[in-house]
Parts: C-alpha cells; structure tokens; sequence
C-alpha cells in the first residue's frame, strides 16, 4: 500500500522539479556531482528530466514493454548547460509527466519493471516523485546546500526503497545478491526526529531465502540511528554512514556489506 494519494504523487513530482530547478537558478551547472561519477550538474539534469519524459510516453501509451530510453543515459553532449534554457525544458517535463499520470488514473495498465504485480500507472507516479526527489538531491549536496524532504514524503521513500529493495527478481537479474542472505543477518533503521505514531523504523531481515522488511522496533545485529532524511539517503549511497548525525550500533561490517550490494537509482 503506498504512503500518498495519487493525486499527491502527481503533485510532488511538479513540487520536487520546481525545487530543483530553483536550487540550480544561477548555479554552475558543470559543477561535478559526486553522488553521480563522471556526471555534472547539467548532465543530471538532464537525466532526470528525459527520464520523466520516457516516464510519460510509457504512461500516455499504455506501453506493455519498456520504451527506448538511451537519452538519459548518453549525455556526453550535455557538458556544458544554459540554466535559461534547461529550468523551463526540466519544469515542462515534469508537468507533462504529471498531466498524463492524472489522465490515466491510477489504475491504467501499463508496463513496469517490476515483474510482481505492479504493472499499474501509480507504480510510476510514485517512482518518479522519488526519482526526482533524490536527483534534487544530488544537486542540492553537489551545490554545497542542505537537503531537505517533507516527512511525509520521506516516509514513504523509505518504504518504497524498502519494497523495490527487497523483490525476487534482483535475485533473477543479478544472482550474486543472494550473498546477501545468511544466518544472524538483521538490521535496524530508527528515525530519531520523528513522533512514535510516525513508526519510522524499519527491520531488514537476510536470515531466510528472501529479503524480508518490516516496520517494527526490534532488536538486530546492527542498528543504525538518525534524522530520516539521512537515513534516506543513507540507503540511497547518497551519505555515508560514518558521517555526523547517524549512529551506528553493532556489527558495521555487516552494514558495510549490505550496503555495497543493495541499491537502485
């Protein structure tokens, strides 16, 4: 079950681009993002912004298998952006991208990459609030700001971070993950800036044949503690876990190893 409305998730994803795209307004846009190697500032954007439009042309035509999306991938030709140029093309994606999810509804059938039951339009109206999200991210951190996401929202990246993290089919497309799994295997994750009735922990649990999560407050073999947005872009790789703020408790190597092969992104 996801955390927010369709409608909200349509909103977030014009919401989240506007933010962006103020964050860069008179950036140097071939600054280089870290959490994105070999990509600049402009680069990334225009990653994202391509993305949404793939994004879009899979919602507005039902596709029923993945579209061509080499565009967001080949930006060598992207080097050297114009903010005059790049803000309006970014924000006219995402409000296309938006436009066609609310013409489809929530219900539309339509292709996704995930092979258990989500071939609906609202696994794509929350992805790419998310998508955009973390990619304002990337800037935002690149720029030497602070980043910022609504509780709320964060919430629910945690969970559908949590849910894509966790299907059968990474252990399809890549069978080395299945290293993962082991007896003794469980983590812990705790918001510490958020009430109780928010419930943000999660427990992350290797020790079977598949990788199960929960929210629940449990004890693990290793528990990591902090402000949800880090927590977010902790499992994200977008922060490192030794890093002021977050608090590791037990076996870090095991987080260290969960780390290095979970993700998407």
């Amino acid at each position: 079950m996801t955390g927010l409305s369709y409608d909200r998730y349509c909103a977030e994803i014009v919401a989240q681009t506007d933010l962006l795209r103020s964050r860069v307004e008179g950036a140097d846009l071939t600054a280089p993002v870290p959490s994105c190697p070999g990509w600049n500032v402009g680069q990334l954007l225009r990653h994202l912004g391509h993305g949404q439009r793939w994004a879009e042309a899979t919602v507005r035509t039902r596709a029923t298998r993945p579209l061509p999306n080499d565009e967001a991938r080949e930006l060598s030709g992207y080097t050297d952006e114009d903010p005059a140029v790049l803000g309006p093309w970014l924000t006219e994606g995402a409000a296309r991208l938006a436009e066609s999810l609310r013409a489809a509804g929530p219900d539309a059938r339509v292709w996704t990459p995930v092979l258990e039951g989500k071939l609906t339009s609202v696994f794509w109206a929350r992805r790419f609030v998310y998508e955009t999200a973390i990619h304002r991210a990337d800037a935002t951190l690149a720029l030497d700001a602070e980043f910022t996401l609504d509780q709320e929202a964060a919430l629910d990246a945690l969970d559908e971070w949590m849910e894509l993290g966790s299907l059968l089919q990474h252990f399809e497309v890549n069978p080395a993950m299945r290293k993962l799994l082991g007896p003794g295997r469980t983590l812990h994750f705790h918001a510490t800036d958020t009430a109780p009735e928010a419930a943000a922990e999660w427990l992350i649990d290797l020790t079977g044949d598949t990788i199960v999560w929960r929210h629940a407050h449990e004890k693990a073999v290793v528990a990591v503690r902090g402000p949800l947005t880090d927590l977010l872009l902790l499992v994200y790789r977008r922060r490192p876990a030794r890093t002021e703020g977050i608090e590791v408790l037990g076996d870090a190597q095991l987080l260290d190893f969960w780390l290095e092969r979970v993700g998407f992104g």
